[in-house]
């Protein structure tokens, strides 16, 4: 491209740029000016000698490039085949674009300040949940899990305030999530829920929301096992955000 005379400065921040292109898109150019560790205008200066009138318009060449690439590996398979692969990403994709910043700064803050985080879950969400006790633990955060029934509802009457309550419920509409939801609101205690189901049960007592995108479509019809992908995709995001934030 035109003016491909960079300095070193700029060599580094055009290969650290190149380097991170999937999360670039969602930076703006003082984020990455902080993560490259150069100023924004060494940033511009490299995109204009690259060819590009701005930070904007590399990242919209950039997004437009993610979105035009062609599921090659697809062509190979059946019409049935690509719309199994295709839902998982239908679902992540949406479940990202339905995630709340604010929600998600103001979850990493209630983890970070909490003196024991009660995890609670059930059926398959408890994958969800055991892979989330057991980071945060290696965080050095204090928690704990519950996925049974009957502990969940003692339990959840005696956390006192200072704690935090996370549940992770698919549709928010388990009895005995409801019923520990009911306990610890009640005890003023702060819930993280991490659902897809936006208007839930669990959700009016919940202190932060944090839905995902699930698809109606299933495999497996005659039983409850959707699948907990949107689920796992926020609870990494919630992970990923507190070892940057807590980092910082």
């Amino acid at each position: 491209m035109a003016n491909d005379n960079l300095s070193s400065t700029e060599q580094f921040v055009w290969k650290f740029i190149q380097d991170n292109l999937e999360l670039v898109p969602f930076l703006s150019i003082v984020e990455l000016s902080e993560r490259a560790n150069v100023s924004t205008a060494t940033i511009i200066r490299a995109l204009r000698k690259k060819g590009f009138t701005g930070f904007s318009d590399f990242k919209h060449g950039v997004a437009k490039n993610n979105s035009s690439k062609d599921f090659t590996n697809l062509e190979r398979a059946d019409s049935d085949i690509k719309s199994a692969i295709l839902k998982n990403e239908h679902e992540v994709t949406n479940t990202i674009k339905m995630i709340n910043i604010p929600d998600i700064e103001q979850s990493v803050q209630r983890i970070k300040h909490a003196k024991t985080i009660y995890i609670f879950a059930r059926g398959f969400s408890e994958l969800i949940a055991k892979e989330l006790l057991v980071k945060l633990q290696l965080l050095n955060k204090n928690c704990q899990l519950s996925d049974d029934p009957n502990i969940i509802r003692t339990l959840s009457a005696d956390i006192r305030p200072g704690n935090l309550v996370i549940i992770i419920s698919l549709n928010g509409e388990t009895p005995e999530l409801i019923e520990a939801a009911k306990k610890t609101s009640k005890n003023k205690i702060p819930i993280i829920l991490i659902t897809t189901n936006a208007d839930s049960t669990i959700g009016k007592y919940s202190t932060i929301e944090l839905c995902g995108f699930k698809s109606e479509t299933t495999y497996f019809p005659a039983f409850e096992v959707h699948s907990r992908l949107p689920l796992q995709v926020i609870s990494r995001v919630l992970l990923d955000s507190y070892v940057i934030r807590t980092q910082k």
